[in-house]
């Protein structure tokens, strides 16, 4: 087989594992890497799931290795800090079937709250990283991959960006490998790191660091290209692509591993040229190593830590080109806001009237904190509302989370929310936790969960019960309401504040995007009864409007018939109307 196709790089790194010959793959969802699972389950010979967070992800994947099989984790970078726990024991343990991980940066910020660089963690972990910088490489360094995992007996990461992952490129289609499972052999010193065999294996993971520092001098993925001498780039990923269009006559040190460095091909580079800069996006961890070396290098003295690199960029900092860009029409921001009808602007307008404060978590919900609604105060990581909530109540007592509640999607709370809330049954929390169930991972492209009732491959399998959940680990008041009976749900979250005892409500609702049923519904607006209150535009509901001549209207092509104005409205102005 020998097809081009043009592939977003999830898709590639997919398809690499898919011609690896792997045989698991477990993930979380979670931008920018979501879409490698979601192209991986349509291929048959790879069993692959949703896990309910990036640490089980791994163990997994761990698991299926040491049983003999190739498998893949796959997860953005803040997941790899969830995951980082078996990841540190698993590169003592090495592997027996090919492990990699395959993990998305995120410069820019573009879905994320923090922009650490991968290549950072899997230094401490002393795991190798490659790091592609095309949809066609980002195949083949997948497979390659599975190669030096089980040559060196080592997991490996497999390096992305936001815009590696996003981008599309021509991908060249190879048959399946056909990879015996290894043999299971039972070896105590390897697999179960207790101190004394940990220390053991500390050695063979420091002498590992040294062969492969020593190999990839030669490995195939690093790519010598001279021409100029007076100027020579080391750069590896996506910037390499940056450097090729703005600097095309320098010559290039493109690096397709970046931990641990290939030192010996990087001082012979740096010997046959006259100014040398490492380009690289977000921390200097190349630059800050090859200095280390006494090689002059330029790099973060001339070019930011934070954000994407561009051609532009590069023209400007080391050519000081002043490149002129083409007037551009003065076009109004568009700040993110929910969806028409989601479930989430109802909570919060029942939030906001009360003047309660929500710890937040990640997911759609977060843009509760931005206006109209602004009730989220805080967002830190996956399943933290919960924990930060306890922690303010030991911090000042019960009395003072009487207006704040813990704010968490379904998903989330599944991810990590659930140790967080038996932390509050054991440690006597009195607050309130609101779950946000929208029975979907909203806002990394309706993933299914452990409560949704369908597994990656679209299977029908059990759902976990979150009220059930709820009452199962302790907690003494647990609520489930219609998000949109704005009534119930404002008495319910005023008893449960008020109250000495922990409560959660889960306020449910279907994603409005989720929600395939027909529109049967909508509302408009007479305009006779409108005394042009505003209350109706206080959720920021994009499809009402204020005309010039302040008329409260109702557009037809996004409303979704969800009800929230009509009941805002004491004026009976919001009438609804039927739909075909």
């Amino acid at each position: 087989m020998s097809d081009k196709v043009l592939m977003l790089g999830n898709e590639a790194f997919a398809r690499g594992a898919y011609e690896a010959g792997c045989k698991v793959s477990a993930a979380y969802p979670g931008t920018p890497s979501t879409e490698i699972s979601e192209a991986i389950v349509k291929y048959d010979g790879i069993y692959s799931e949703w896990s309910p967070n990036e640490k089980v992800a791994l163990e997994v994947a761990i698991g299926a290795s040491i049983s003999g099989v190739r498998a893949l984790a796959s997860m953005k970078h803040v997941g790899l800090n969830v995951a980082a726990d078996p990841l540190f024991t698993a590169s003592y343990t090495g592997v027996n079937g090919g492990l990699v991980v395959i993990v998305a940066d995120d410069p820019g910020l573009y879905s994320s709250q923090n922009e650490q660089d991968t290549r950072a963690i899997a230094r401490a972990a002393k795991i190798p990283v490659l790091e592609p910088a095309d949809s066609q490489e980002a195949k083949e360094f997948v497979k390659f991959a599975f190669e030096l995992s089980e040559k060196y007996d080592t997991p490996v990461i497999v390096r992305s960006t936001t815009r590696l992952s996003h981008s599309q490129g021509l991908v060249e289609l190879n048959e399946r490998l056909d990879i015996e499972d290894k043999p299971y052999v039972r070896d105590i010193a390897k697999y179960v790191m207790m101190p004394g065999n940990a220390k053991q294996r500390h050695l063979v993971v420091e002498s590992r660091e040294l062969a492969l520092i020593k190999d990839s001098c030669d490995f195939p993925i690093n790519k010598v290209e001279y021409k100029d001498s007076k100027i020579g780039v080391i750069t590896s990923g996506i910037p390499y692509q940056y450097v090729k269009e703005a600097l095309p006559e320098a010559s290039v040190l493109k690096l397709g591993i970046v931990n641990p460095l290939p030192r010996k091909l990087i001082e012979e580079f740096a010997s046959r040229v006259e100014t040398l800069y490492i380009i690289e996006e977000l921390d200097p961890v190349i630059e800050e190593q090859v200095k280390s070396w006494g090689i002059n290098a330029i790099g973060k003295d001339i070019l930011t830590v934070q954000g994407e690199y561009s051609a532009n960029m590069l023209r400007r900092a080391i050519k000081g080109e002043n490149i002129s860009l083409l007037p551009a029409a003065e076009l109004p921001n568009r700040p993110p806001i929910l969806c028409p009808g989601c479930p989430h602007r109802s909570v919060y307008s029942v939030l906001k009237k009360l003047k309660i404060h929500g710890a937040g978590d990640i997911g759609c919900y977060t843009l509760g904190a931005v206006a109209p609604l602004g009730v989220v105060d805080t967002t830190i990581c996956m399943g933290a509302s919960i924990s930060s909530l306890h922690g303010m109540e030991k911090a000042k007592g019960k009395e003072y989370i009487k207006n704040w509640v813990a704010v968490i999607g379904d998903s989330t709370f599944l991810h990590t929310g659930i140790n967080s809330l038996i932390n509050m049954v054991y440690n006597k929390s009195t607050g309130t936790v609101l779950i946000l169930d929208n029975s979907t991972t909203g806002m990394t492209g309706h993933q299914d969960h452990a409560a949704t009732g369908k597994t990656l491959k679209g299977e029908d399998t059990y759902a976990v019960d979150l009220e059930a959940l709820c009452k199962a680990v302790g907690v003494p008041n647990v609520y489930v309401v219609d998000a949109f009976d704005i009534n119930l749900l404002e008495k319910t979250v005023k008893e449960a504040v008020a109250s000495d005892e922990l409560a959660v409500i889960i306020a449910k609702a279907p994603c409005a995007l989720l929600d395939k049923s027909p529109v049967t519904k909508q509302y408009t607006v007479n305009q006779e009864n409108c005394k042009k209150c505003g209350q109706c535009m206080k959720p920021g509901c994009p499809a009402i409007t204020k005309t010039e001549n302040s008329e409260i209207v109702i557009n037809d092509t996004m409303c979704n018939g969800c009800g929230l104005c009509e009941s805002l409205c004491k004026f009976n102005a919001i009438c609804s109307i039927k739909v075909r």
